[in-house]
């Protein structure tokens, strides 16, 4: 059983930055890959990045290409997702997930956090 568990969320300014981080119960890397995804209040959920789990494959949303960026730390078991530029819109409940292949698809993925809340003030 794979746990994961999300931390860093906060309220920021429109403008600012996070790190949401993501640490999971012993080594998952080597057989998973790791997304992240967002849903925000009466919005379905939204696909964000995932690290394939060779860790030579990294896709972006275009809605947070250039801005987001999804890295991982094997030592410590620990996936980040660093959000540079914050728009209001980007407020929503961020969830990583793990799967056995990397996709924009959140059924692809097996394993869930139970999500950190991020709020971006304008």
């Amino acid at each position: 059983q794979v746990q994961l568990v999300e931390s860093g969320g906060g309220l920021v300014q429109a403008g600012g930055s996070l790190r949401l981080s993501c640490a999971a119960s012993g080594s998952i890397f080597s057989s998973y890959a790791v997304g992240w995804f967002r849903q925000a209040p009466g919005k379905e959920r939204e696909f964000l990045t995932f690290f394939s789990k060779s860790g030579d494959k990294i896709y972006y949303a275009d809605s947070v290409k250039g801005r987001f960026t999804i890295s991982r730390d094997n030592a410590k078991n620990t996936v980040y997702l660093q959000m540079n530029s914050l728009k209001p819109e980007d407020a929503a409940i961020y969830h990583c997930a793990a799967g056995l292949f990397p996709a924009v698809v959140d059924g692809t993925y097996k394993y869930w956090g139970q999500g950190t809340q991020v709020t971006v003030s304008s």
